[in-house]
């Protein structure tokens, strides 16, 4: 989602106290002249309200039954085909004897909505080593490669994102730590990437880490509300001007 650049900074008013005229006072000429540019924009923008200026300019998604892109899903949508499968047969090796998945009596366990190819992750491509992105929670892979693709499909390259005041905003369920619970489980798998891997600020703070991200980043619970509530904190940020492009998933 983007809306015109526009800025935090505003003109002092008059009379403003002490403390803020010494602050002026005191930047050097690089930042007075940034300033006064920043100043400048103000001053020429459209003074209108935004209304209708927030536009999505690109979207990334996984969903069960192979759409694993916006187009794949919309015609999932179209033909009206269930999305609901059997569970795949690499992932039935969790659960051998009573209560697994091939159990007669544990019907409600034999299918699912699957997604496909989750150990299918690159880490390399996102400057991940092999040790770290084995203790990372999927969330924190899925989003990745979905918000990369959404840049993608936004024509936004990365590189040209660091730096700027871009936020991330990510709704995530409280109870959505299975990762985490499999690792401290077992107290031998536990190493120094299970915080950074499971926890649930991470799944947006490692984003703008990756992107050199300035803005607003963060994780919201609001159960099953949790990715509307994040879209609509992250129209709130654009409308407010915390940030010039949101990413919310």
């Amino acid at each position: 989602m983007r809306e015109s650049c526009w800025t935090m900074i505003t003109e002092p008013a008059a009379g403003s106290t002490p403390a803020i005229e010494e602050r002026l006072a005191g930047l050097s000429p690089e930042k007075r002249r940034l300033l006064e540019r920043r100043l400048g924009r103000i001053k020429t923008a459209d003074p209108s309200p935004l209304g209708d200026a927030i536009a999505v300019i690109g979207m990334g998604c996984r969903f069960p039954g192979g759409a694993s892109s916006p187009g794949n899903f919309w015609r999932l949508l179209l033909s009206g085909r269930d999305a609901i499968g059997d569970v795949p047969a690499q992932r039935r090796e969790w659960a051998a004897g009573p209560g697994a998945p091939d159990d007669p009596d544990n019907a409600v366990l034999r299918r699912g909505g699957f997604l496909t190819a989750v150990d299918e992750f690159d880490a390399a491509f996102f400057s991940i080593s092999p040790r770290e992105a084995q203790q990372m929670d999927p969330q924190q892979r899925l989003l990745l490669m979905t918000a990369w693709e959404a840049l993608e499909a936004a024509g936004q390259p990365a590189a040209d994102l660091a730096g700027s005041s871009a936020g991330v905003f990510v709704g995530i369920h409280s109870q959505s730590s299975d990762y985490y619970r499999m690792q401290v489980t077992d107290g031998l798998a536990i190493d120094t990437y299970t915080a950074t891997g499971c926890a649930h600020s991470i799944v947006a703070n490692r984003l703008s880490y990756l992107l050199d991200l300035k803005g607003p980043s963060l994780a919201v619970d609001t159960a099953c509300s949790s990715s509307l509530a994040a879209l609509h904190l992250a129209c709130q940020s654009l409308g407010g001007r915390e940030c010039d492009l949101a990413l919310a998933g």
